[in-house]
């Protein structure tokens, strides 16, 4: 890509968007295509159409996506399944008929099956079931992640997908009604200290692993993968470690500043029990991930106490 290169980054007010629209612009990119929900409606697909003839954009960045945690994927299966799908038909179908250049989909580490090996490499997907609390959300990745492949074998595009592991940083979403368990535990640990609570009661028994990966590290990563990669081939991008949840609560306790107590409701789910990538592939290309986890955690506390107000 060049600098002055029309480069598309759908969902770019997200987390993942805004990281790589920061990434982007600090790197000289200045042709930058970036379109609110309000100014385009990515499950329009006569919108999409019509954005696509109009800008002619060389690179598009597919970061847009209806996220969520544990409850939000619960409980809107319908809205997670059919919103993602209408999204990636709409980029992708788009990507091609317009004679996009590059395009890179981004997927999630939740595509693997729940008890798949551990580190999980890139060809275990669809081996076994299922996360059943994220399953539609998952499937939908999987139906981006085969139509991008689909497209490169059938009619040559460069059409990339990576898997990012879960993800955290600036822009996250802190509600906690919808929130990934990261932003979730540093909001409750932020209430917690707020109101001088003796305790914190937190979901499940907290004997999960899971890997975390700055989004910075990850906008670093997707730019890499654009400019070096250009396989159908999956790649998983992440840190290659993972934290126990009981861990990360009492790190995440000492970067807020909660001394309480820590106790777990084991009624609630634990969900997938460890989801650990393995970045060797990409490790083996010549990135790997910068950010420790603490250092990310209180950059990441620091900017939500300062931009997060209407979260809290």
């Amino acid at each position: 890509m060049k600098p002055e290169d029309t480069i598309f980054v759908a969902g770019h007010r997200g987390m993942v968007g805004a990281a790589l629209v920061r990434l982007l612009r600090s790197r000289g990119f200045t042709n930058l295509l970036l379109r609110t929900r309000s100014e385009l409606d990515l499950c329009d697909a006569h919108a999409v159409r019509n954005f696509y003839e109009k800008h002619q954009p060389a690179y598009v960045l597919i970061a847009a996506a209806k996220v969520g945690g544990i409850l939000a994927n619960s409980t809107q299966p319908v809205e997670f399944l059919s919103e993602n799908l209408q999204i990636e038909l709409n980029l992708i179908n788009g990507a091609y008929a317009h004679k996009v250049k590059k395009l890179l989909f981004l997927g999630s580490s939740c595509i693997y099956p729940k008890f798949a090996p551990q580190p999980m490499t890139e060809d275990v997907l669809l081996t076994g079931s299922l996360e059943p609390t994220n399953e539609a959300y998952a499937l939908a990745k999987i139906c981006g992640i085969k139509l991008c492949q689909a497209y490169a074998r059938q009619y040559g595009t460069n059409f990339i997908s990576a898997q990012p592991t879960n993800l955290y940083g600036p822009e996250d979403n802190f509600d906690l009604q919808s929130s990934h368990v990261l932003p979730a535990l540093l909001h409750k640990f932020y209430l917690a200290r707020e109101k001088n609570q003796k305790s914190i009661t937190l979901w499940g028994t907290g004997s999960a692993f899971r890997e975390f990966l700055h989004v910075d590290d990850l906008a670093e990563a997707c730019l890499f993968l654009m400019e070096s990669y250009d396989s159908p081939d999956l790649i998983n991008i992440g840190c290659g470690e993972d934290i126990r949840i009981r861990d990360l609560a009492e790190l995440v306790g000492k970067v807020v500043g909660f001394t309480g107590q820590i106790e777990w409701d084991s009624s609630k789910p634990d969900g997938t029990p460890r989801k650990l990538l393995d970045v060797s592939k990409l490790n083996k290309l010549g990135w790997t991930a910068k950010i420790p986890l603490e250092e990310g955690l209180r950059s990441t506390y620091r900017w939500w106490v300062e931009h997060g107000q209407s979260q809290r």
